[in-house]
């Protein structure tokens, strides 16, 4: 199977995604549901709209086409390491494994371990020659495998840097995004930010889990454009953190505003609970830059009229690496 031939069939792949989902598709969607409850039926078609937009011709050729990928005489056996933080999250890893031409050793996370092993079938209807190209491990320990690409928390990134501490590898781990106002914003481009705060509730490293507001901001701005999310409170886990968190920082004495189905926190840290959104004033620019540079390893996205634009953080391009390492390229610097 040459490098052409896997790009058609991505593409091909691309079209299923974007073709409707079929009953066996939809039955597959609704078991994963079942057993992860934060996969709701959107969420899960969310990701797949993401993905048969991605996969066409026109895109893998684009973002591929820089690399002059030659065919590879000797795959390596790459392990990938998924997170199940929302759906198909590991699946850009697997596509960057196997159009480089190398072999897809995949441990899923159990949180999304329904949807993958089905589209996979579905490639290898499509070029039964990636049959012999993928594997799904249960164990890692006392295997070896040339590259490791794994993602997780902080704590676990941790015990993969020691445990594959010989190997190649990328490690990645927790990350957050932001978002800068200048209250000039219309409505239209807060009602997208709303969307880069609540798709998959959240969960995602793309997620805004922090703005930069002028000072004097009106928090009712924010509140009107977040108001058509408020069905969010009837998911049950995610109703339960926000009672939770609720609680905590009302028994604390912190001071939040909350509107039934957010919290919002004035707070100087990234890391915000699921459920609550900080939030910090500025007067100078300049104050919000420096903060950017200092913590630009733990950032993710940064959306505003002058970065990635409203509405748009979880419909990443190919080209948009995860935490910005280039998996194409770390693959080739393997061969």
């Amino acid at each position: 199977m040459n490098f052409k031939e896997r790009i058609n069939a991505f593409s091909e792949l691309g079209n299923y995604f974007s073709n409707g989902l079929d009953d066996e598709f939809t039955e597959k969607i609704r078991e994963a549901e079942i057993k992860n409850p934060w996969f709701t039926t959107e969420n899960q078609k969310q990701a797949i709209y993401v993905w048969g937009e991605q996969l066409t011709n026109e895109n893998l050729d684009a973002w591929l086409s820089p690399y002059h990928l030659s065919e590879n005489k000797k795959p390596k056996n790459v392990l990938i390491i998924m997170a199940g933080n929302i759906p198909l999250v590991g699946f850009h890893d697997f596509l960057s494994v196997l159009i480089s031409g190398d072999n897809a050793v995949i441990k899923m996370s159990v949180n999304d371990n329904i949807l993958l092993p089905f589209i996979i079938k579905k490639l290898i209807e499509i070029n039964p020659e990636f049959e012999k190209k993928i594997q799904f491990v249960e164990e890692i320990k006392n295997k070896k495998f040339d590259v490791v690409i794994a993602t997780g928390s902080d704590m676990s990134a941790k015990y993969f840097d020691y445990y594959f501490k010989n190997a190649k590898k990328i490690i990645r781990k927790n990350r957050k995004s932001v978002a800068i106002l200048d209250g000039t914003e219309s409505k239209e481009e807060l009602g997208l930010l709303a969307k880069d705060v609540f798709s998959y509730f959240g969960l995602g490293c793309r997620n805004v889990s922090k703005i930069f507001l002028p000072k004097g901001y009106d928090l009712d701005q924010l509140f009107e454009v977040f108001y058509p999310y408020q069905e969010v409170i009837e998911h049950k886990k995610y109703s339960n953190n926000y009672d939770y968190n609720k609680a905590v920082y009302l028994m604390g004495n912190y001071e939040i505003t909350e509107n039934g189905f957010l919290l919002l926190k004035e707070d100087s840290s990234l890391q915000s609970p699921l459920a609550m959104l900080h939030y910090e004033f500025y007067s100078n620019i300049e104050k919000v830059e420096s903060f950017i540079a200092k913590n630009k390893q733990q950032l993710q996205c940064i959306v505003s009229k002058d970065h990635i634009a409203f509405g748009q953080t979880q419909k990443p391009n190919l080209w948009d690496y995860a935490d910005g390492e280039d998996t194409i390229e770390f693959l080739r610097e393997e061969e």
